[in-house]
Formats: structure tokens, C-alpha cells, sequence
């Protein structure tokens, strides 16, 4: 074939030639019909026609993802080559040179260049899919200030993330063996900035509610603006700030509310980079016996007059259990101004109970209102806006390892909702993540879970030592990080093990599987802790923990029943005599850009599509299913009809015909799964899940009386947050009342028969 083109042609014929080699369902032909229409022009060019036509026939086949990602891999390393680099010690110089990598970090690599370049795995680029490398090229790698060409390739990315945190080879050669495995990723913070000059490794930063005065609300204003400026997602309450309304002392003026400071606060966030992107993104949280909640869930509203009031805050309501008894029992719920009870933003569970009641029998409140009213309102929230989120103080609060001390709370939860900490007026809360790719420790046979074990020890180790290198933006952030040392290893690729071992998303096998997976994660997570704790001491703050007092966060739980008692005693026998290193270690965050680097499904999420749409910088791809295309083409029904097929259905197999019925079970989507097997799948790990999870709920044509019996289920279940509500575009609202049972088929007393959880 290369000797039917032209050179340059043919040395791109032959390139798309050794792509295909190996990989099942591609046809080197087909890849190159996009060469041939590039008369005139030169190889690099060529190459990129190449890639482009690969990419674009993985709707015919996901063997061309593998095909484009080797195509592009040749790319990048010509490009590194241009910028004068081949090896790791090249890399790391020519970017300390360009002023990217840190002084201590470039020292490190020059003394121990042929150490460390001998770790680069020259074949594991061949583990990206194509999306995966995209990714990393178009957003991680480093690039020159000015020629911009690429200064790394990929394993010298990973192996200079492991550097930066890194204190010898051997330590640089364990993180490496992970990441370029593609087995355990650091957050995008950690990959972006590792070894940087300005290590900034944290994604998360929390908040309190600035004080009702004009000095702490402008001091939160820039705390916001410095976070946003170097990124990582921010979440921050508001439920101090007082009402609309309420009397400013001293004056004859009245307060008007949270909204106008809300909008301010919205500019706050939006600080951009030198490129002019955003960077910074943030939710507030508000409690809802503030008399300004009802002002507040208007803020996302997408119709009327003053749509969109707020474009860079999400919104999420911080739901005491008073609250939901109240709506159960459909009866009157008092707003306050915070002013007039300062007391009930630090208190929770039964203390909060008593105090919430006292304030009422007083006639302090603003006014009252049906408790069902403002749930619904919630619930027209969220499904108008996908935007609202349900999280619930008391649940978050009860099972937090940082609560042990009276007048300690957690506040609020982050952006994704993954991260449960203790805030105060001096005291931010800050969490370094990572997640482990379930679907590299699964086989046919079963999850190998000494290796997981193994990766979840490793993963604690080096999300520890995130904690000591990076830079915080605020003094806050860093006092609290360091006194607490709280980390958050999550997983991706649950999806995948489930498609690997063909267990339905909602079947019980999988739930049990899901619980194990998580227990796992937790024992192993807490024993490396122990182990961090005997080497160089508990966290300073240890003794104000829960654990301090003999209490393990499974303790919080009477459902729990671990499948390992005798290792959870070990544990809890080690954890007493040496202590933890880190306050919180378990956190499930959403891994959107990870999961695609690591080629697998995000986090704890089911595939919201057999078919879907991937965007890059570089163009828009579609991607499928790889696990269903093999089992269509086992049964010989991989061809255009049934491609087409799935496309007309928006990525659904429910409709073609003559299907083994337990496929369409399988490769059921998250819109054709009922809710209440996620939530039972989020309530079943919650023991082991220190922190919390980004769990989002997925209702094609949400209601305002399905949505309330889903959310009074998520809570009466145990989940202590949830995150976005996803629905189909121009979805219809069908506006309901909130009733006990009713024409929505839903019941608050049983949601057991609501629709919308079967």
C-alpha cells in the first residue's frame, strides 16, 4: 500500500500501517482514504488527516480509538523531539529552562537522570485510548511559553508528576509504575502543577459563612478571588449573612438580603487565566430555615426576567433532619433571620433540634410556611435547573471524624460534594484527591484485590505527602490542611468491573460487590494511614478526632456489616496505639477528565450512554460502548443497521431486536436504571466512605412528585450529599404538588412504590 502514495504519503501509510497491526476490526485502508485527499501537503499534516479519519471511524468500530491514540503518540514525539526533547532528564531541564518546573525538582532529576530515565515504559502510551491522549495533550503536557511546541511526552508527564512528589527514585519509580499503568490518578490540580513552581495540588477549598459584617464578607470576596485565580473547586456557605429585611443596628436602613451579596460574590468567582478561560468555579450552600431561601433557589432560575441572576455559582441546600421530618409529617416550617438565631448555624442533630424549636416557640421567625411547599420549590429547582443540590447537615455532621469537639461543624460540602469537613471563621478546609481505576484491578475472572489493595496504600502514601508540597493560596488553607491532613482517594471504572463480571447496575450481586470494593478501599486506605502515623506521627489534630476515642467511621453506622470483623479489629487495635496521619482518607469525586484519561467510566456512575459524544480542543468524537460492540460481534449483529440503530435511540439498546434479553439488562443506561438502585448501591458504601460521594441522580422527565419521593428516599437511606440531577434537554416540568400519594404515583411514607426508583 505505501507504494501506491507519493512521499511524504508513504511514510504516513506505513506509520497508519503499524497503528492497525494488532488491533481487531481496522482496516488500514480506510484511515488512509483521508491521506490521499491531502495532495501537496506535507507529513505532519498528513498525519493529522490520518488521526482525524481514525477518530472519526471509532463509530464504526472502537478499535480506532487504539489506531488514532498510536498515531497521535508519533505526533507528540516528534513534537517533544522539535523542542529538543527525548528523554525524561531533557524534558525536566528544557522546562525548568522555561521557567515551568520548580528549582528543587529539576535538581532531583538532574541527579538521577539515568535512574529515571530508565523507568520510562516505553510501550505504556499504548495503553491510552484516543480520547484519553487527547486529553493529555491538548490540556496536561507542558508546553514552551513561547514556541508552545510540547516539552514532555507522555510518560515523561507522569514520571514528572511522581518526581514532584517524590523524595527518591524508588519513590518516583513506585507512583510511576501507577500512573503510567493507568491504574491511579491524581486530581487534575496534582497533574497540572506537580513539580511546578507554584505547586498548587489541592482541588478542593471549603469556606465557612463569612460573618454578618461588611470586613468578613469582603475578606470571604478575596479569600474567593485567590482560589479562583489558581483554581480547584470552591464551596462556601452564606447562611450567616442576614435576611432581606432585617434592621441594621444603628441605623434606620434595612438589610436587603443575601441575593445582592450572592451576585457580588458571582463576580468573585470569575476570575480568568492569561489565556482568558475561567478557572475557578464555586456552589454556595444555604440552610433552609434562612427566610431568604425561597430568593436564594431563584438565583440558577433559567426563565423569567432576571434568568440566570448567577452564571459561576451553583447552588445546594444544607438540609437538617428537622427540616425532612417536617415535610414527611406535612407541617409548618419556620424561616429566621440569621441575625436573631446565630446559634443554629453551628449546631446539629439533636442540640440543633432543640434550639430550632425553642427559637419557634418564641415567635422569633420571619415567617412560616408549608414544609412541602419549600420542598417542592427544591424540587422545582432542580428540575428546571439540574442545579439545587440536595446535602444534608445532620447525616454529614453525625459520621464526621472532625466533629468529636463540641462547637466543631461541618458547614457545607465542596463544589462536587464529595468533601465533608469542619469550617470556621479562621479555618478553611482543603482536600487533595485521587482515584484508583477499578477497571485495572478486573478481570473476567474476578477484581484482584491484593493489587487493589496494593494501589490504595501506594495512592494514601503519596496523597499524604500532597499535603507538605503544595502551594495554598490563602494562609488558611494551609494552617487547616496541615493540622488536619485530610485526603480524598476515590475510585473510577465501576461501570467497568460491572461490564466485565456482566452484573446489571441494580442486580444484588453488584450491590454486594460495590460494598466489598468499598470496604476494601477503606481498610487498606486506614491501615496505610496507621502505617504513614507509626513513621512520622499522628496529624497534629489527632487527639480532638473521633478516632483518638476508639471510634472508626463504620461505628457511625448500625447497618454496617463488614465482610473482614477480624481486620477491622486489627485496625481499630493498630489505629490505638499509633494513631492516623490523615483525619479523612475516603472521598468519591467525580472524575470526569481522569476517568477519560484512564479510558474507563467515571467514578461510581453508570454509562449515561452505549453511544456518546466526546469534545476535545481539537473536535467533537463519538465513542461507544467497547463492551457491548464486543458482545454484538460475538453474536454477529455489529453491522451499520444496528450502529444506526442505537444512534436513532440516543445510545439505547432496548429497541433492537432479537437480543439476548440478559444484554439489554447489562447495557441498560443510567436513564433506563431505577434511582433507587443507585441510591442503595451510594447508602451501601457510605459506611466506608469517611468523606462523601458525588452521586447524581438521572431522571429523563423529572416531576416534582417523583423527584420529592427520590430525594426524602436518598435521605432517609443515610446519603449524606448528592449532587446534580441530570435530565434529557427541554425537558417538560410537570408542575405537582407535594403529596403524601398521589397522581404521581409516589409516596413520601413509601418510596418503595415511586416510579421513578423502580
Amino acid at each position: 500500500m505505501t507504494q501506491q502514495l507519493a512521499r511524504p504519503a508513504a511514510g504516513i501509510a506505513a506509520e497508519v500501517e503499524r497503528a492497525c497491526t494488532g488491533v481487531p476490526g481496522t482496516d488500514p485502508g480506510r484511515v488512509l482514504a483521508a491521506v490521499r485527499s491531502g495532495t501537496g501537503l506535507d507529513a505532519p499534516a498528513l498525519r493529522d488527516l490520518a488521526i482525524g479519519e481514525a477518530a472519526a471511524l471509532v463509530a464504526a468500530d472502537p478499535g480506532y480509538s487504539k489506531v488514532a491514540a498510536r498515531l497521535l503518540t508519533a505526533k507528540i514525539a516528534d513534537e517533544a523531539a522539535a523542542a529538543g526533547v527525548r528523554t525524561f532528564a531533557e524534558s525536566a531541564a528544557a522546562a525548568h529552562a522555561a521557567g515551568l518546573l520548580g528549582d528543587e525538582p529539576a535538581a532531583f532529576v538532574a541527579a538521577h537522570a539515568a535512574a529515571l530515565d530508565a523507568l520510562i515504559d516505553a510501550g505504556a502510551d499504548d495503553r491510552f485510548e484516543y480520547f484519553g491522549l487527547r486529553t493529555v495533550h491538548d490540556r496536561y503536557l507542558l508546553r514552551h511559553p513561547s514556541t508552545r511546541l510540547v516539552l514532555e511526552r507522555p510518560q515523561h508527564f507522569f514520571l514528572r508528576v511522581a518526581c514532584g512528589l517524590a523524595d527518591t527514585v524508588a519513590d518516583a519509580a513506585e507512583l510511576y509504575g501507577l500512573l503510567s499503568a493507568l491504574a491511579y490518578l491524581p486530581g487534575s490540580p496534582t497533574l497540572f502543577n506537580s513539580a511546578a513552581r507554584r505547586p498548587q495540588l489541592s482541588s478542593c477549598f471549603l469556606l465557612d459563612s463569612p460573618r454578618d459584617e461588611l470586613e468578613s464578607i469582603y475578606e470571604r470576596y478575596g479569600q474567593v478571588a485567590r482560589l479562583s485565580k489558581y483554581a480547584g473547586g470552591i464551596g462556601v456557605s452564606w447562611t450567616r449573612i442576614r435576611s432581606r429585611g432585617s434592621l441594621i443596628r444603628g441605623t434606620n436602613g434595612h438589610s436587603n438580603g443575601i441575593v445582592p451579596w450572592l451576585r457580588t460574590l458571582d463576580a468573585s468567582v470569575a476570575a480568568v487565566d492569561q489565556g482568558g478561560r475561567r478557572k475557578g468555579a464555586a456552589c454556595v450552600y444555604l440552610e433552609p430555615w434562612h427566610a431568604d431561601v425561597e430568593e436564594f433557589l431563584e438565583l440558577r432560575d433559567n426563565t423569567g426576567e432576571d434568568a440566570r441572576r448567577t452564571h459561576n455559582l451553583n447552588l445546594a441546600n444544607w438540609i437538617p433532619d428537622e427540616f425532612m421530618r417536617r415535610v414527611e409529617a406535612d407541617a409548618m416550617w419556620s424561616l429566621f433571620d440569621p441575625k436573631e438565631v446565630p446559634q443554629l448555624t453551628d449546631l446539629w442533630g439533636e442540640e440543633f433540634d432543640a434550639a430550632y424549636r425553642a427559637a419557634e416557640a418564641a415567635g422569633g421567625y420571619v415567617r412560616q410556611v408549608p414544609a412541602r411547599r419549600l420542598y417542592g420549590r427544591m424540587m422545582r429547582t432542580l428540575a428546571e435547573t439540574g442545579n439545587g443540590w440536595m446535602t444534608f447537615k445532620d447525616a454529614a455532621n453525625r459520621a464526621c471524624n472532625q466533629t468529636a469537639e463540641p462547637g466543631r461543624t461541618v458547614h457545607l460540602s465542596n463544589l462536587c460534594t464529595e468533601i465533608l469537613e469542619v469550617t470556621g471563621d479562621r479555618e478553611a478546609a482543603v482536600c487533595n484527591l485521587g482515584s484508583v481505576n477499578l477497571a485495572a484491578h478486573v478481570t473476567g475472572a474476578g477484581v484482584d484485590w491484593e493489587r487493589l489493595r496494593a494501589t490504595v496504600r501506594t495512592a494514601v502514601r503519596f496523597l499524604d505527602r500532597t499535603i507538605d508540597r503544595g502551594f495554598y493560596p490563602t494562609p488558611e488553607a494551609a494552617t487547616a490542611n496541615r493540622t488536619w491532613r485530610p485526603v480524598g482517594l476515590g475510585v473510577m471504572g465501576l461501570a467497568d468491573v460491572f461490564f466485565t463480571l456482566r452484573l446489571p447496575f441494580d442486580s444484588p450481586e453488584a450491590l454486594a460487590l460495590s460494598t466489598r470494593i468499598a470496604e476494601e478501599i477503606a481498610l487498606a486506605a486506614y491501615g496505610a494511614s496507621a502505617d504513614l502515623a507509626a513513621a512520622h506521627g499522628p496529624l497534629p489534630a489527632f487527639a480532638e478526632t473521633r478516632t483518638a476515642r476508639g471510634w472508626l467511621h463504620p461505628d457511625a453506622f448500625a447497618h454496617a456489616a463488614p465482610s473482614r470483623p477480624d481486620d477491622w479489629a486489627a485496625l481499630r487495635a493498630r489505629v490505638a496505639e499509633v494513631g492516623l496521619r490523615n483525619s479523612l482518607l475516603i472521598a468519591v469525586a467525580p472524575t470526569a477528565t481522569i476517568a477519560s484519561i484512564a479510558g474507563c467510566y467515571e467514578c461510581i456512575e453508570p454509562q449515561v450512554s452505549n453511544l456518546f459524544k466526546r469534545e476535545t480542543l481539537s473536535g467533537e468524537f463519538l465513542q461507544l460502548n467497547a463492551y457491548l460492540v464486543d458482545d454484538l460481534k460475538s453474536l454477529g449483529r455489529w453491522t451499520s443497521d444496528v450502529r444506526d440503530a442505537i444512534k436513532r435511540a440516543n445510545g439505547s439498546i432496548q429497541g433492537i431486536v432479537d437480543l439476548p434479553e440478559e444484554m439489554r439488562t447489562l447495557y441498560r443506561t443510567a436513564w433506563e436504571l431505577p434511582q433507587k438502585a443507585l441510591i442503595d448501591l451510594a447508602a451501601a458504601r457510605t459506611p466506608y466512605v469517611d468523606q462523601s460521594q458525588s452521586l447524581n441522580l438521572f431522571m429523563e422527565t423529572p416531576t416534582i412528585g417523583k423527584l420529592s419521593s427520590m430525594y426524602a428516599y436518598a435521605w432517609r437511606s443515610g446519603l449524606k450529599t448528592t449532587y446534580y440531577l441530570r435530565s434529557r434537554p427541554a425537558t417538560r416540568i410537570a408542575q405537582t404538588t407535594v403529596t403524601p400519594s398521589g397522581t404521581e404515583a409516589c409516596s413520601l411514607e413509601n418510596p418503595e412504590t415511586c416510579e421513578a426508583c423502580q
